[in-house]
């Protein structure tokens, strides 16, 4: 039996950690570029006043320099547009250098002296992701900053009236909160970009300030949606390689069709096109670009500070972080071309395919596509240029004159940007005032490139494919082929829309005539969230891609596209199978906060067990034996699952809500921003339906953590039997009443005084010296009984001799030791192990707390607010109490057989209510080790 436990949590740990290589490490390198200082870079403290410098000790207020910017600013005689840089969980004010330094580079290459004053945030890298009492207090600063950054703009004719925020990770929650404060005034801030912070819900939520606050900002930004319109807000997240913060978690919680918020992934965003991992996405050059270009659009001329109006920000944001056309919206453009002084400049076109290399020496040139005769057959006109200079290039023919055109509209607008080259695809329903299409393929400065254009019919270029099912584990693959007689191909993924779902998409390209050709581009686009991804190949090739979301369909709406940018004349083999790992990892990716419910569920189940054992045979089981039988879905999920579907009901929802039992948990939606509305949360089925396999990770934690702990203990208790006498009663390491009631007392006090999450680990400290004691004594005593390691004399003719192993111990004829004194002291240790490794749980969830505690001593000597506050009391006294606990009392005692059988209920509650949660897990725990603190008294 034992042995088919190891082998089974071997190979759930095999899968866990298959998911968690895939999670961490399975994705593309950082294809960033580092951003880099010219000059030593300086940070200015800003003074404050007396009252914030007191109320906010620990924060402080910098502005970024270098160099003769950083000396012309010591006065803080400030003349730019104010940018306020607000780090996130651990981070530093010093990360605002790499927006400071491109901004003031770019500022060198401006006409008009326009530049950004970048201010910084310093909130002592504390971490407000894993602890939220800080949360409010930072936003409060924020607050009182912002005000002191006006205040250095009064000497201004036109100072500027708001500030504009960057913040990442948490640092953007933190911005969106300035608006739930009473006293903040809306106008001061009009523009926020976040980097890689989850807005829709706390990564682990390990205490419940951090869900108040989370609730309080979404409550204020879905209500008030109306009042707000005015704040454009641009979330980015940094696509896979950011494992911290999915980038499911970036989308903005705002009502359906508000125009003035947007949430992408930075695969997306143009001349950008890579994935960022959770710190690198403050340095990537290619996003700082766009940033900082973003910026210098915003600025008003007038004012010489960031615009106000909502729809110009929009246009500014579009253009650089979504499409990248030819010019911002509302630019004047010259509709008018007419070269009637050079025909030969004209070339009509009558093949369905140009393909043109312009020459090294410098010309003027034009093509001219007939609409007449191909508006029936075709249904778009799609054009690619090697030219990425932004610039009108494709016309509209209004009025021709001969071979040229005289009067034309400029179609350039659509004109998307890839990596490799530039493309606008038109559709000819739309051109019904059009008589040609005119393409430009001038290059007056003689740079060489190359432009392609077709004719296309939708239909003949549009293939379906089923994707294998994820049960599939990559035996079956989903195969098309495309003969590419044209230059765009869309392949649709047929039931491809669930995150948990996860692909290796092969495609295969071959030629039949080797030359010289534009790269391929093969781009997986989800039409419900901005989160394409772009892979450039060459031709021919084999490349690889994955096939992952970052959030599920939320409707009907269509599913997952692969479009093929590729090459004429050539063949392209598609080939789509399911990647066990991947799904893995984007398990653990969704789901991860559920593994460590699972743990606590299995642990839990492990102590009743180790109860029930206790109970029938007044004799503790081994410790691995208990936690291997703590696998029990179909007693754990099975009412979870019958729970789920009686809620379904809104006659079981009423009378549900009548007995005032909270909501059952469940973890962030999978869906992105568009599905909310007045605050409605939709809830995701597929985690209940992967509920077991997420138990059988948790189990496995649980059995490999209590191996590991038990190794720990006798490590540990190695190095520390030296300095004790041996000893051979069970009583080893436990308390009397009196220094018990004193020591329980003063972690009272302690933790009044200063941090709750002090004196419970203090009093773990306690409970975890008797454990070391009792593996001590069980190993003095089976050296003195001569059993660990057991050895038998053997006679020469073979026969063993088992006296001095079964017979005790003699002092002058009176028994000394016994094995009944080893099997009581083995007894205790075993049910310790299993108190140890669920007091650990308690210990873990609160260490963050504690973290925060100890970084900010230097300003506090007081935790506030203090998370443990509620189950403080309670949980000391568990811990003390429980030192003395042995089989013996808890046999004993009357209350037994009631503690012994509540461990499952509270095991399905803590399933119920804790995903997302996890801070309840304690109080679940806590209610199973009251009674058998009391079992162990009474």
């Amino acid at each position: 039996m034992k042995l088919a436990a190891v082998a089974f949590y071997g190979f759930a740990l095999a899968l866990l950690a298959a998911g968690l290589r895939e999670l961490l490490t399975g994705f593309e390198e950082n294809r960033c570029s580092m951003t880099y200082m010219f000059e030593y870079p300086e940070y200015r403290r800003v003074a404050l006043p007396r009252r914030v410098a007191r109320l906010y000790p620990a924060y402080g207020l910098y502005l970024y320099g270098e160099g003769v910017y950083a000396q012309e600013t010591r006065a803080l005689k400030l003349t730019g547009a104010p940018v306020l840089f607000l780090p996130g969980n651990a981070g530093s004010y010093k990360q605002a250098r790499s927006l400071g330094s491109v901004a003031l580079r770019k500022a060198e290459n401006t006409e008009g002296g326009l530049h950004f004053n970048v201010f910084t945030v310093d909130f002592n890298e504390e971490l407000v992701a894993l602890y939220g009492g800080s949360l409010l207090r930072q936003t409060h600063f924020l607050h009182e900053s912002i005000k002191a950054i006006l205040r250095l703009y009064k000497h201004l004719k036109t100072p500027p009236q708001s500030v504009v925020l960057v913040g990442h990770s948490m640092g953007g929650v933190v911005a969106r909160a300035l608006f739930t404060l009473p006293r903040f005034n809306s106008n001061l801030v009009s523009l926020i970009i976040t980097q890689a912070s989850p807005h829709l819900a706390p990564v682990l939520a390990l205490d419940p300030y951090l869900l108040d606050f989370y609730s309080t900002v979404r409550h204020k930004w879905v209500t008030q949606a109306k009042k707000l319109r005015n704040v454009t807000v641009l979330s980015v997240g940094g696509g896979y390689r950011d494992y911290q913060v999915r980038s499911g978690l970036i989308s903005l919680p705002c009502p359906q069709g508000d125009p003035n918020k947007l949430s992408l992934v930075a695969t997306a965003v143009p001349r950008t096109w890579v994935s960022t991992d959770h710190l690198s996405i403050v340095w990537c050059k290619e996003l700082v670009l766009a940033t900082v270009r973003a910026f210098f659009d915003l600025i008003d001329p007038e004012t010489r500070q960031f615009t106000d109006n909502p729809e110009k920000k929009m246009s500014v944001l579009n253009h650089h972080f979504i499409r990248h056309p030819v010019r911002l919206v509302g630019e004047t453009q010259d509709n008018s071309i007419s070269i009637l002084d050079f025909p030969e400049a004209w070339s009509e076109v009558n093949t369905l395919r140009l393909a043109y290399s312009t020459p090294k020496e410098g010309q003027v040139k034009y093509f001219l596509f007939a609409l007449s005769s191909r508006r029936k057959a075709y249904s778009h006109f799609y054009c690619r240029s090697s030219n990425l200079e932004m610039t009108s290039w494709v016309y509209g023919c209004v009025h021709k004159n001969g071979s040229s055109c005289v009067h034309a509209v400029d179609l350039s607008m659509a004109t998307e940007l890839l990596p490799p080259y530039k493309v606008l695809i038109l559709s000819l329903s739309d051109l019904s005032s059009v008589t040609h299409l005119v393409v430009s393929a001038s290059n007056l400065n003689g740079r060489q490139y190359t432009v392609e254009c077709e004719w296309q019919r939708e239909e003949s270029q549009t293939q379906s494919v089923t994707v294998p099912h994820v049960l599939s584990f990559g035996l079956t693959a989903s195969d098309v082929t495309v003969n590419s007689s044209g230059l765009l191909h869309t392949i649709r993924l047929h039931h491809f829309h669930q995150a948990y779902q996860a692909f290796r998409i092969n495609v295969a390209s071959q030629c039949k005539v080797h030359k010289e050709r534009l790269p391929n581009v093969y781009r997986i686009h989800v039409p419900w969230f901005r989160e394409d991804s772009l892979t450039t190949a060459s031709v021919p090739s084999v490349t690889e891609i994955s096939g992952m979301l970052h959030t599920s369909r939320p409707d009907n709406t269509s599913g997952v596209l692969l479009q093929l940018h590729t090459a004429p004349n050539c063949q392209y083999k598609v080939s789509v199978r399911t990647s066990l790992p991947r799904v893995l990892g984007q398990i653990l990716r969704f789901c991860g906060p559920m593994v460590p419910v699972y743990t606590a569920v299995t642990l839990l189940l492990a102590c009743g067990g180790q109860l029930s054992s206790i109970l029938k045979s007044r004799r503790a089981a081994d410790m691995s034996q208990v936690v291997g039988n703590g696998l029990q879905p179909h007693k754990v999920n099975l009412p979870v699952y019958i729970l789920h579907f009686l809620l379904s009901w809104s006659c079981f929802q009423e009378r549900w809500a009548m007995l005032f039992l909270p909501l059952m948990d469940s973890l962030p939606p999978t869906t992105p921003d568009v599905t909310f509305h007045e605050g409605i949360i939709p809830v995701d089925e597929w985690p209940h339906l992967l509920s077991p396999l997420l138990y059988i990770f948790g189990a496995a934690v649980a059995y490999w953590g209590s191996t590991l702990l038990r190794l720990i203990m006798r490590l540990v208790s190695l190095i520390l039997a030296p300095l004790h006498r041996p000893s051979v009663s069970r009583d080893c390491g436990t308390l009397r009443r009196q220094p018990q009631l004193f020591i329980t007392l003063c972690l009272a006090v302690l933790s009044w005084t200063s941090c709750g999450a002090l004196s419970i680990c203090v009093a773990f400290l306690f409970h975890f010296y008797r454990v070391l004691r009792l593996q001590m004594t069980e190993r003095s005593l089976s050296h003195m009984l001569n059993l660990a390691p057991q050895k038998h004399k053997e006679a020469e003719n073979g026969t063993v001799h088992a006296e001095s192993s079964s017979k005790p111990k003699e002092c002058n004829g009176t028994p000394l030791l016994s094995e009944s004194a080893l099997q009581e002291v083995r007894d205790d240790l075993q049910l310790h192990l299993c108190l140890s490794a669920l007091f650990t749980l308690p210990v873990m969830l609160i260490a963050p707390s504690l973290l925060h505690w100890i970084r900010n001593l230097r300003y506090s000597h007081q935790l506030d607010p203090d998370p443990c506050w509620p189950h403080l009391v309670p949980l000391i006294l568990v811990y003390m109490l429980l030192i003395n606990c042995n089989t013996l009392k808890l046999s004993k005692s009357k209350f037994l057989p009631l503690t012994s059988c509540l461990p499952l209920p509270l095991a399905i509650a803590m399933v119920t209510f804790s995903p997302l949660h996890l801070y309840r897990v304690t109080y679940f725990l806590m209610a199973a080790l009251v009674p058998l603190a009391l079992c162990s008294l009474l």
